[in-house]
């Protein structure tokens, strides 16, 4: 009778991937929320700069869709390399495989960062031109708060306080976008 030896552990074959429901979007929750985020405040940041510039509707379209496909590709290219890095370090240091499948969270952030950042992008394309701004920055801050108040499903936050939370940090950053984007144009053609 021969002896078996123990099978290596197959990090492949022996990691629990979440198939659907809570535990999936628990499972990508930081890249849903990461690239969500991001894809809402960096492109409304374009949206908020070209206002605040007086540039024309077509600039901040032009930028936006830009922003929106180069930096959805980066961030989920980013976070792959991100994971394949800290796996490195780990099996480096000896220690098990925690998540074998970096492209499935690229993935994720990628896909959140696009469909996201194209709400402020969608409103200001569609709504009258007279009020294309104050739409766009309406249903971006509205959707920062969903998106916030989202993540109470699979998490312990209450709901208004996670929607309040995303809703404050992407108003700071839309406010500098905006200011940026007037500061520029007052230095450059004086007002």
């Amino acid at each position: 009778m021969r002896l078996q030896r123990p099978r290596a552990p197959d990090p492949l074959r022996d990691h629990h991937e979440p198939r659907f429901g809570p535990e999936l979007l628990r499972h990508y929750l930081g890249e849903l929320v990461y690239g969500a985020n991001d894809g809402i405040i960096t492109t409304f940041a374009v949206v908020s700069g070209v206002a605040g510039a007086a540039l024309s509707p077509a600039t901040a379209l032009i930028l936006g869709l830009a922003n929106l496909f180069a930096d959805g590709f980066s961030m989920g290219a980013s976070a792959y390399l991100a994971i394949r890095s800290r796996e490195a370090v780990r099996a480096q240091g000896g220690l098990e495989v925690e998540e074998p499948f970096p492209p499935r969270h690229a993935l994720a952030t990628g896909v959140a960062f696009v469909i996201a950042g194209a709400v402020p992008l969608a409103a200001f394309a569609v709504a009258p031109v007279e009020a294309r701004f104050a739409v766009a920055s309406a249903v971006t801050l509205l959707t920062l708060f969903v998106v916030g108040a989202l993540r109470a499903l699979v998490t312990p936050m209450r709901w208004f306080r996670a929607g309040i939370e995303m809703l404050a940090v992407g108003s700071v950053a839309a406010v500098v976008a905006y200011g940026v984007g007037r500061a520029v144009k007052d230095l450059l053609v004086g007002g």
